[in-house]
């Protein structure tokens, strides 16, 4: 019993919030930190989300991306603190829940098709809401003077 509260606490403080909501299909852009010597960079990778697995802090998502002629598939934990943040590029329209088949396909067979509709527009406006919200600056009521 300690012990799963103690997990808990250390699940909770260690997972992240500023997650966007993004799902199987979905091209995404990761932004990771990478350390050389000393000195601390941001590099981007962009790609098809193909698969999603695990729940709470070791949630793990596989991107796949064609670059320069050759396929390539990377795994990301979401909770790591070596991802600064994540970025949705466009909304993918798929009926699956793993997109396996994309690693051997090429041209026409290897496009996700875009989102254009109802979700697409709700995860757009919910991203930036928080952004955009004008703050209400309260002004007291003018006195009349008699």
């Amino acid at each position: 019993m300690i012990q799963d509260t103690l997990i808990d606490a250390l699940t909770a403080e260690q997972i992240k919030t500023d997650i966007p909501d993004f799902q199987v299909g979905d091209t995404i852009s990761v932004h990771m930190r990478i350390i050389e010597g000393e000195k601390e960079r941001i590099q981007v990778f962009t790609g098809i989300v193909i698969a999603r697995k695990g729940t709470g802090i070791s949630e793990t998502i596989s991107l796949y991306r064609v670059s320069y002629g050759s396929g390539m598939e990377r795994v990301f934990v979401l909770n790591s603190p070596k991802i600064a943040k994540f970025e949705v590029v466009k909304r993918g329209k798929v009926r699956k829940s793993k997109l396996y088949y994309l690693r051997g396909a090429f041209g026409k067979k290897a496009k996700v098709q875009e989102l254009i509709g109802s979700r697409a527009k709700k995860s757009v406006l919910a991203a930036k809401a928080p952004e955009e919200a004008p703050a209400k600056e309260e002004t007291a009521p003018e006195e009349k003077g008699e």
